[in-house]
């Protein structure tokens, strides 16, 4: 066997951690697929744009719970291990998800239907927390030194597919109901089928081997995963994951998740077309995740990511102003995947890039925290500041916001090492 090829059994193992990471992001993203159904039902009749507002600005709280679960269930998975912290992740979203699918409505139960919502997002929040350190850790760990930048991709690979296949499900649903019953009932549907589909994942999962890094780690009280250690003796590459995550993940749900409030509320399309423009545009997206890993391993993860920021800094605005009139769905198309194409310089090899920091004792914590607090401070809050900024009358403000942001990540990217080179995963 070559030294590249990874064994049956290693792909084996990250086909099966890339199934478990579907299933959660699917769970994830249902939420923001139908935010059009939950306003009306989980809060008081009134202002469509406030019940909006207050759908995205739960949908953040989710985001400011990610630190807490990377926090918790990253010293899990450290001291217990990978897999026992992808088990545990997907436990909690599948209780995040049944509880939106089983809670009344507000004019049945007043303010504890909100209530509901509320928890469920704080359970998701903690899951996906967990769920981002555990297998970015897995996948790295998991995959052969030759090929780490192409196997960890399937990272957003998976979470991409978790994403479309959410919104597959609303493009059928919105096919077969009529538009009374699905926003009456059928939005419960998804949030069903994603509490099953984890429950199966939770199986799956127990069977998985442990990775050869987490068995190779240094143990002792001087190399015990906790927040104080992070911090205080990796305090460099904490500050590094943060600043490259931050105009990445902005970027990331600027072009993606918001882009589907935004193709309906500013731009020139109905729900059901801005559905299937986003969902095409994050197929292709999707598709070549792999071949940039792959790019990565044979010239290093540090041009793609300057590649990105770049082509962020250049294109955002541009983007943004062309979509706010374009008219037809494939021009439409054609800038929801230029963006995407840009933001997959960092997409692709975020998760590798961040488990090459850190040694084994501290990998998967040293990867969740710092990312999950970038990723709460500017991702979950993207769609909540770019309507605030609409609802302000300031619309284009949003678009500076996100080109500023990549700006500073892409100074980080300028005088970071590349991590393929300097990788602390000693493992082949």
């Amino acid at each position: 066997m070559t030294r590249d090829a990874p064994p049956a059994g290693r792909l084996k193992s990250i086909l099966g951690g890339s199934a478990g990471n579907l299933v959660e992001w699917y769970d994830w993203y249902a939420y923001a697929a139908f935010s059009f159904y939950l306003a009306p039902h989980f809060f008081p009749k009134g202002d469509p744009v406030a019940q909006t507002l207050n759908v995205w600005a739960i949908f953040a709280v989710g985001f400011f719970m990610r630190p807490i679960g990377a926090w918790l269930m990253g010293i899990y998975g450290d001291r217990r291990g990978r897999k026992a912290g992808l088990t545990l992740s997907v436990t909690l979203m599948c209780g995040g998800s049944m509880l939106i699918a089983v809670t009344p409505g507000y004019d049945a139960i007043g303010a504890w239907a909100t209530v509901a919502l509320v928890v469920a997002r704080l359970m998701q929040g903690l899951s996906v927390g967990g769920e981002y350190g555990a297998s970015a850790t897995y996948l790295s760990e998991m995959a052969g030194k030759q090929r780490r930048g192409f196997f960890s991709s399937f990272q957003y690979v998976t979470l991409i597919s978790g994403h479309l296949i959410a919104l597959a499900v609303l493009l059928l649903l919105q096919s077969t109901m009529s538009e009374t019953a699905l926003g009456e009932w059928g939005w419960r549907i998804p949030f069903f089928i994603g509490g099953a589909l984890a429950i199966g994942v939770f199986w799956l999962r127990r069977n998985l081997p442990e990775t050869q890094s987490f068995a190779n780690r240094e143990t002792g009280a001087e190399h015990r995963s906790s927040f104080g250690a992070l911090f205080l003796r990796h305090p460099r590459e904490a500050a590094l994951v943060m600043l490259l995550t931050a105009g990445g993940t902005l970027a990331f749900y600027a072009y993606s998740v918001y882009l589907l409030t935004f193709l309906s509320a500013t731009g020139a399309f109905t729900k059901p077309v801005s559905t299937q423009i986003s969902a095409a545009a994050l197929f292709v997206f999707m598709c070549i995740q792999p071949l940039a890993g792959a790019l990565s391993d044979r010239i290093g993860r540090k041009p793609l990511m300057i590649g990105f920021g770049v082509l962020g800094v250049i294109f955002t605005w541009p983007i943004f102003t062309a979509l706010e009139i374009v008219q037809s769905p494939l021009s439409a198309f054609l800038l929801m995947t230029g963006a995407l194409v840009i933001v997959t310089g960092y997409t692709s090899i975020n998760a590798v890039v961040k488990a090459e920091m850190f040694p084994a004792h501290i990998r998967t914590l040293g990867v969740a925290l710092p990312y999950a607090l970038a990723n709460a401070i500017f991702g979950g809050t993207a769609p909540y500041v770019a309507l605030w900024f609409k609802d302000a009358g300031m619309e284009r403000g949003f678009y500076w916001y996100v080109t500023a942001m990549i700006g500073i990540s892409l100074i980080t990217y300028l005088r970071m090492r590349d991590t393929r080179v300097h990788s602390k995963i000693l493992e082949d």
